[in-house]
């Protein structure tokens, strides 16, 4: 059997920044959580195929902690890397940072965890690099990860049966 690659977190580490307008704000002048959710997944994919140097599929999106408001006019950072790597599928942190470039001050405004599965060029899930962290930050992501993949796991199965659930209430109703 032939072993994994891994590669450090650092290497699929992907920053996207972007300043906040007016369209993409609601009626409180706050940000449109749709658009967050939106810019989160684009660059939870770019760092998902950075680390597995193929195509990519989101499987979940598993959070989305808004912790403080984002405002027109604010300059965001998403920050993604993958901090965990299972065989075909990774997971992907998105820290999404306010920066007041005025200031030279960051304040964290949200959180998200994704996964995301590596595909093959037949669509077939394909065998990823395993990942390991460098920094503290990383290395806390990284120890954390196990409890968060099995909640996910839990969460699978609580959604199938809520699936199957409802496809038969439709068929009773």
């Amino acid at each position: 059997m032939e072993s994994r690659k891994s590669k450090a977190m650092s290497a699929a580490k992907s920053i996207k920044a972007r300043q906040v307008f007016p369209q993409d704000t609601n009626h409180l002048n706050t940000m449109f959580g749709g658009t967050l959710m939106a810019n989160v997944d684009e660059i939870a994919a770019i760092c998902a195929m950075k680390h597995s140097n193929t195509t990519v599929v989101t499987a979940s999106t598993d959070s989305v902690d808004f912790l403080q408001p984002i405002k027109s006019g604010d300059i965001l950072s998403y920050e993604a890397m993958v901090s965990h790597a299972g065989t075909t599928s990774m997971e992907v942190c998105v820290q999404i940072i306010i920066e007041d470039v005025i200031k030279e001050e960051k304040q964290l405004a949200a959180l998200s965890f994704l996964t995301f599965v590596a595909l093959d060029k037949e669509g077939k899930p394909t065998t990823i690099p395993s990942v390991y962290p460098e920094t503290p930050t990383e290395i806390w992501f990284h120890e954390t990860a196990p409890a968060r993949v099995n909640r996910r796991k839990e969460r699978r199965v609580e959604s199938k049966q809520s699936i199957e659930f409802l496809a038969n209430a439709r068929n009773k109703e």
